[in-house]
């Protein structure tokens, strides 16, 4: 019994149902994310259905005839599937990005905007917006982009003058982040009339009341090439786990594997901010959630972060807007009334550990 359980067939039948197990879980989540973005876009004014929804992403897909209105139509193609695809991008880039950076600064509280990423991209926004900076060649998302990569390089620039240590990247994008806040803040109250600093404050809080599907192909290739390089150092990640001198010894290249991630988690959070705004605490409490399901495996944890961060932030833009309509609640409002408890909880959690 024991000799047929250790034949190389067993062997190969039980690594086979190991990985059907690991599939699983995200096939799952793909299904959960599919008939939450269905559902999603029937919610509203508009009397549509989910057979309406598949019907016209059939029709525009050149797979059969839509028989929906025009005007029905273009609600579901041009206004409420390009605004939901976009959430849902965000949403799993977001907690990619947190999940990554927990396991690289090895933080249990960090997430995106610990960079200072989010900071600088809504200076970025502000000077656009409200200075008028760049004339009619950059738009409101050129500057966000800048403002990230600006404030992601100052921060680069502090940690490696501190001496480039994880406690020292954090810190410095704390710097960064009140830097930022307090340009923001003062290029706002003392430039901007008042409609124009209404319009920015309700984009600052987190907004996809604008989403085309421009912004989503563009956050959509970003996030496709981030969870790619992400996913190709799982396993270097994993080892991080044991702190940095024990994946040096395990033969990590430590400043590069974290030069390379935190650029990628930068480049991915810049773009996601830019078309987006900042929406808070997906990036925080998403990967947590994914790591009791599936455990600190990255090969796992970051698909599954990503499914969960999706599902997560179409359910809150959703509500956002349509829980006072016809007025629109920024979505940041919304992850941050789910996000604070669970902050607290994480804190309470990671207690005597630190």
């Amino acid at each position: 019994m024991t000799t047929a359980l250790r034949s190389p067939g067993a062997r190969r039948l039980r690594a086979a149902a190991g990985a059907l197990r690991g599939l699983a879980g995200p096939v799952a989540g793909l299904a959960v994310l599919a008939v939450s973005v269905a559902v999603a876009i029937t919610i509203g004014p508009a009397d549509i259905g989910v057979g309406d929804v598949w019907s016209t992403v059939a029709s525009h897909l050149g797979w059969g005839a839509s028989d929906l209105s025009p005007i029905r139509d273009g609600i579901v193609w041009n206004l409420r599937l390009p605004r939901t695809l976009l959430a849902a991008v965000c949403g799993a880039g977001l907690a990619v990005c947190g999940a990554v950076l927990q396991s690289l600064l090895r933080n249990p509280l960090a997430d995106p905007f610990v960079l200072g990423v989010s900071s600088g991209a809504s200076t970025g926004a502000v000077v656009v917006v409200v200075l008028g900076v760049g004339g009619s060649v950059v738009s409101v998302s050129g500057g966000a982009f800048a403002g990230a990569l600006g404030s992601f390089a100052l921060v680069l620039l502090l940690s490696h003058t501190l001496g480039g240590t994880t406690d020292r990247v954090v810190l410095s994008g704390v710097a960064a982040m009140q830097l930022f806040s307090a340009v923001t803040s003062f290029v706002v109250l003392t430039a901007a009339d008042a409609e124009t600093t209404r319009g920015v404050l309700f984009w600052l809080l987190g907004s996809l009341s604008g989403a085309g599907w421009t912004e989503v192909w563009l956050c959509l290739a970003v996030l496709a090439l981030a969870l790619t390089v992400c996913l190709g150092y799982a396993r270097t990640l994993d080892a991080f786990a044991f702190g940095q001198d024990a994946a040096a010894t395990l033969g990590v290249a430590v400043v590069r594997t974290r030069l390379v991630l935190l650029c990628v988690t930068a480049l991915l959070t810049a773009v996601l901010v830019s078309a987006a705004g900042a929406i808070g605490f997906v990036g925080l409490v998403l990967p947590h959630a994914a790591r009791a399901l599936v455990g600190p495996g990255h090969a796992r944890l970051l698909p599954v972060s990503a499914l969960a961060g999706a599902v997560f932030l179409v359910w809150a833009d959703t509500l956002a807007r349509t829980v006072l309509d016809p007025q629109e609640v920024p979505v940041g409002v919304v992850t941050s009334l789910v996000g604070v408890p669970a902050f607290v909880l994480v804190l309470y959690r990671t207690r005597g550990t630190r």
